[in-house]
């Protein structure tokens, strides 16, 4: 189980890492245009660099303090608020056409963290 524990964190730590380069390193403008990021067109600025700052605190909260042993406590806190962050992507997606895919991809985000957060509490 616990190696399991692992693997989902990293693997979603690799996915918010992903994420949140892209939203805070890529213009607005070019995000708006990739497939899946037609929503950055209509945010403001902020409203795109906020998911991509929390996305890359997640990355590091998801394996840093399990791996380094200080506070491992916030793994959980960690994965409960990656929930969060879904459920606010899968509203955000759900708004477009043509987004069906990225709801369910983002669910099955929110299932993995989910699992973290319930086997590291």
């Amino acid at each position: 189980m616990n190696l399991a524990l692992w693997i989902a964190a990293g693997l979603l730590a690799l996915v918010a890492l992903a994420g949140g380069v892209s939203k805070t390193f890529v213009p607005k403008a070019k995000l708006a245009k990739a497939h899946g990021g037609e929503w950055a067109g209509d945010a403001g600025t902020g409203f795109v660099k906020t998911p991509g700052i929390l996305e890359l605190l997640a990355a590091v909260g998801l394996v840093a303090p399990a791996a380094l042993h200080i506070a491992p406590a916030m793994v959980p806190v960690t994965a409960v608020c990656w929930v969060l962050l879904m459920v606010g992507a899968i509203i955000t997606h759900r708004r477009y056409d043509g987004q069906a895919k990225f709801v369910a991809l983002n669910l099955s985000y929110l299932v993995l963290a989910a699992f973290i957060a319930l086997g590291r509490s």
